[in-house]
């Protein structure tokens, strides 16, 4: 990794970009992602932390062996991906009132079953410096097959939106702007746009934005907390931007179909976290109870499906 630069006044070694990986029992997945990181290009500067879940899968060796470069933290449990991120954004400088010279100028976190082609941190990091109104920027992500994991540009669940997409009105409809607003299906994937979220799997953040914004919410232990993060960074008035040029490999779910049970529950956890942190006050009475309603039920046919599917087939609801 190339040395940080020092700030105007001399005395802390800043680095461009702090980048974050939270590993659980992804052992394989994460070497890969972290020799992607090793070959590329460098005209910024970076430091990688990779924070451990409490893996049982000998991820921390390897990184102790083969990566030398990275901070390895090893939490004693898996207090979820918020929970983890966080570990390692603390670790880099932010959440603890230190001076902003003193923080990376951008954080990414990033997800270890992800791979980057070489130029991908410099070209959304130079993106980022030429639009100082951004405060988080995503590629586009594509799966193994190559399609387009819709997961990387989305709108904010609010009621409507999610009764669009969960009854599949979005599936039939897909380039209706009100009933696609979900994963955005009504424009083209190699459109650059603004958005109202992009995916933790990939979501590089100006540290301004991100010190104005707080933490990840630990409320969140698998999903949703990356909704959340965008919505707080979002009403402090900075973009939340969609950037297709730079295309990046998620293999996706591959700490979630460990205990897809679990993983399920999250997820729909997650649904009701972001609606009564957000929404609740803000509708009337019915809403809220169709909200919860809805949500409960989809959670309860989601692990229903899942425990009549043979083990292999079994899926996270987001999967």
């Amino acid at each position: 990794m190339v040395a940080g630069r020092w700030n105007q006044e001399g005395s802390v070694r800043v680095v461009d970009l702090g980048i974050v990986i939270v590993n659980y029992n992804t052992r394989e997945d994460l070497g890969r992602c972290l020799d992607s990181i090793a070959a590329s290009t460098e005209h910024y500067t970076r430091r990688v932390v990779v924070v451990d879940n409490n893996s049982t899968d000998s991820s921390p060796e390897l990184v102790r062996q083969a990566y030398p470069w990275v901070e390895l933290i090893t939490s004693a449990h898996n207090g979820g991906y918020a929970y983890a991120n966080n570990l390692g954004l603390r670790r880099l400088g932010y959440g603890q009132s230190f001076a902003l010279v003193a923080l990376p100028r951008y954080a990414l976190l990033l997800n270890p079953d992800t791979v980057l082609p070489p130029e991908a941190l410099d070209a959304l990091v130079a993106y980022m410096e030429e639009h100082a109104d951004i405060g988080v920027i995503g590629p586009r992500l594509v799966r193994r097959d190559g399609t387009l994991d819709r997961a990387c540009r989305r709108s904010f669940p609010t009621p409507a939106v999610s009764f669009y997409h969960m009854i599949g009105l979005a599936r039939l409809f897909p380039r209706s702007e009100r009933f696609g607003r979900y994963n955005m299906t009504f424009l083209d994937e190699m459109v650059e746009t603004d958005v109202d979220a992009v995916v933790g799997a990939f979501m590089l953040i100006r540290s301004e934005a991100l010190e104005q914004a707080g933490l990840l919410d630990e409320r969140f232990f698998m999903y949703g907390e990356d909704l959340d993060l965008c919505f707080r960074i979002k009403a402090h008035g900075w973009r939340v931007h969609y950037h297709p040029d730079v295309t990046v490999l998620h293999v996706k779910g591959a700490a979630s179909r460990q205990n897809t049970a679990q993983a399920t529950a999250a997820f729909y956890d997650a649904m009701k976290i972001f609606h009564d942190k957000h929404y609740r006050a803000r509708y009337p009475a019915p809403v809220n109870w169709a909200v919860d309603a809805g949500v409960a039920l989809l959670r309860a046919r989601a692990i229903l499906t899942n425990r009549l599917r043979p083990a292999h087939a079994r899926r996270v609801a987001s999967a």
